[in-house]
């Protein structure tokens, strides 16, 4: 099934190409597709069930691949690669952009713009808008040319490496990855390995005596310092978080259990990369 596209974007001397990686499963997958209609291309990269994706409402000029999941960082430079244009729109398949968003892309003179573009991104755990902690105020960097922007090769958080500060575009980017808070945690327990893996490769320093010290850092940045307290139950669960995020992958590194291999990602894996692309709000707003 097509879906028809609205007016096309006023680039014309600019195509853009979106690119989602998918396990195929998504339960977002069609209402990202759907926020992407109007882009010139649409190439969905699935890793495990392309025919899940062949069954949702796909846009008009909408191309499925597939190909073994090796890593986000890989995965998404590969979908980048395979684009028919050099702008790249790239989204997780559990996050889509809003009308104020779509419409600045759309007022965008991309040929002789920035490098890269980054929007303002609000993630949700169920219904619920976190607007506090190390979540809020998000921003992450989802337009860029490909000609001098790349995908960081990481396992996760593989952010986009641009040569200039993205510039900020009016809109949001809607990202609901987690269902409830248990989501939150068992997510950070999932990308554990990945980071250890990712610790033992760069060969950074990891002490038994400073795990307490850091879970204890991180838990007070992200429930005090950053107000995720505001957040109520779900600001408590993400200051958790930041505390397995920081201390589990050095726990399998101490105790040997860390290994190189590339993450595996399940069926139903969600992708996102919270925290770790997002700007340290010195973005040059449009």
């Amino acid at each position: 099934m097509s879906l028809d596209p609205p007016d096309r974007s006023e680039n014309k001397d600019a195509p853009i190409s979106a690119v989602v990686i998918t396990a195929g499963q998504s339960v977002h997958l069609a209402t990202t597709l759907a926020s992407l209609a109007w882009c010139d291309e649409v190439l969905v990269l699935v890793s495990h069930d392309a025919d899940a994706v062949r069954r949702l409402p796909l846009p008009c000029r909408c191309r499925i691949a597939t190909h073994p999941f090796d890593g986000y960082g890989r995965q998404k430079r590969r979908a980048v690669s395979m684009a028919a244009h050099d702008w790249v729109l790239s989204l997780d398949d559990d996050e889509w952009l809003d009308e104020a968003a779509i419409q600045a892309i759309q007022r965008q003179r991309l040929a002789t713009g920035s490098a890269s573009y980054a929007f303002p991104r609000r993630t949700f755990i169920g219904n619920q808008e976190i607007k506090h902690g190390p979540w809020g105020g998000e921003t992450v960097t989802r337009l860029f040319d490909r000609r001098r922007c790349v995908f960081a090769d990481l396992a996760v958080h593989e952010a986009v490496r641009s040569p200039e500060t993205p510039t900020l575009l009016p809109g949001s980017i809607l990202h609901h990855s987690f269902a409830t808070c248990a989501d939150v945690l068992a997510r950070s327990i999932r990308y554990a390995q990945p980071k250890a893996s990712i610790i033992q490769e760069k060969q950074e320093p990891a002490h038994t005596w400073m795990l307490p010290l850091r879970g204890l850092a991180a838990f007070l940045k992200s429930y005090i310092f950053q107000a995720g307290y505001r957040d109520g139950a779900a600001g408590f669960t993400i200051a958790l978080s930041r505390v397995i995020d920081s201390t589990l992958p050095r726990i399998l590194v101490l105790s040997g259990h860390a290994v190189r291999d590339r993450p595996t990602q399940p069926a139903n894996a969600i992708c996102h990369d919270n925290g770790n692309d997002s700007l340290d709000r010195s973005l040059r707003p449009q």
